[in-house]
């Protein structure tokens, strides 16, 4: 392999538990895997990414996994060396020191600041804007995830498998602690046929437990509420392929929801003045082209119902109209599964813009 752009640094703040940790794990998986770089993964939380990488140390400052050099981010920074591409994931802002040891090399290397994933039409037009840099002799370019071959795509591991298998009666819950978990769960002990719902540790569960009494699991009319434990990223997305519905938050579960080719409600991580809002309604307007009226209503008003503070009635009508829907959902996800195959691959469009840039 040529040596051009061989190492790639990777940097993550841990804001929201494991969304930003999770796709920056998975890209550095398959920055390594896929495409042979040699990666350092810097995060200022050791402690989070060890529920998805069990195998991690918290307390070493620098260790190897998978192929991966991780690395702890502390302050004050030392710089050892500079990487040839450098991803500044989710905006979160290289050290000083890192910066200007980049400025003072003779070739800058190739600078990018990973966006989060949007249906919004404007990220396409600002996928790979450069950016250069007030003082110092640096471009950093933006670059947007995204579901259209003008952005950079969405993480796809090699050889996916399409979703062919009859889905089990299990619903998976992976929400934030704000989400209107009383009338969901009223919903659910009314359901005709028996199902299990699967509760993800941490917030999901403390929301839980906030309406149910003991530490589970509960039988609620005729489903049952059930307590999992923390799961590495694969066995989660074999999770996510197995479950008839899931319910994911954020960027990465959302992300695996899609290409599981399942049904699944989406919590948006919410953000000041609902800014949040406008990027959920991009992506039901895109998710749901295709999809036949009816159902398409279904999806948009569970979707709205999750995310939007509501009357307590409105979740379960909600709800119910979004199972009584449910075959020609199953149908659609399977379809938008393909489409989202067709995409751009982002850790390989990412490799190939970088060579172009500079």
């Amino acid at each position: 392999m040529p040596a051009m752009q061989l190492h790639w640094d990777i940097f993550c703040r841990v804001v929201d538990n494991y969304g930003d940790i999770g796709v920056c794990w998975r890209l550095a998986r398959h920055l390594s895997g896929v495409h042979g770089r040699r990666v350092r993964l810097w995060v200022d939380d050791l402690g989070s990414m060890r529920q998805l990488c069990p195998a991690l140390d918290p307390q070493a400052a620098a260790q190897h996994l998978d192929g991966i050099e991780v690395r702890q981010w502390t302050t004050p920074f030392v710089v050892d060396r500079v990487a040839d591409v450098v991803i500044e994931a989710f905006a979160c802002e290289l050290p000083a020191s890192y910066l200007q040891a980049m400025a003072d090399l003779p070739k800058a290397p190739a600078w990018i600041n990973l966006e989060y994933l949007t249906a919004e039409a404007w990220a396409e037009s600002c996928h790979g804007v450069a950016s250069p840099h007030a003082s110092l002799p640096l471009i950093k370019y933006f670059f947007f995830p995204g579901f259209s071959p003008a952005t950079g795509g969405l993480l796809r591991e090699p050889g996916l498998p399409l979703t062919t298998e009859p889905a089990t009666g299990e619903i998976s819950l992976f929400c934030y602690d704000n989400a209107p978990i009383g009338p969901w769960l009223e919903a659910l002990a009314s359901a005709p046929e028996p199902l299990r719902c699967l509760v993800s540790p941490g917030k999901p569960l403390t929301a839980v437990r906030a309406c149910l009494p003991g530490d589970g699991p509960w039988q609620l009319g005729t489903a049952r509420i059930e307590p999992v434990p923390f799961l590495a990223q694969a066995d989660y997305d074999a999770l996510l392929r197995r479950c008839a519905i899931n319910i994911v938050r954020g960027e990465d579960s959302f992300v695996r929801a899609q290409f599981a080719g399942r049904p699944f409600v989406w919590h948006i991580y919410p953000q000041d003045d609902d800014a949040h809002l406008d990027k959920l309604t991009a992506f039901i307007d895109r998710y749901t082209v295709g999809l036949e009226s009816a159902a398409a209503t279904a999806v948009r008003n569970i979707f709205l119902a999750w995310n939007r503070p509501m009357p307590p009635t409105t979740l379960p009508a909600a709800w119910q109209d979004f199972l009584a829907h449910l075959p020609a959902i199953d149908r659609h996800a399977r379809k938008w599964q393909q489409d989202c195959m067709r995409l751009p691959e982002l850790s390989a469009s990412l490799v190939k813009f970088c060579a172009d840039a500079v």
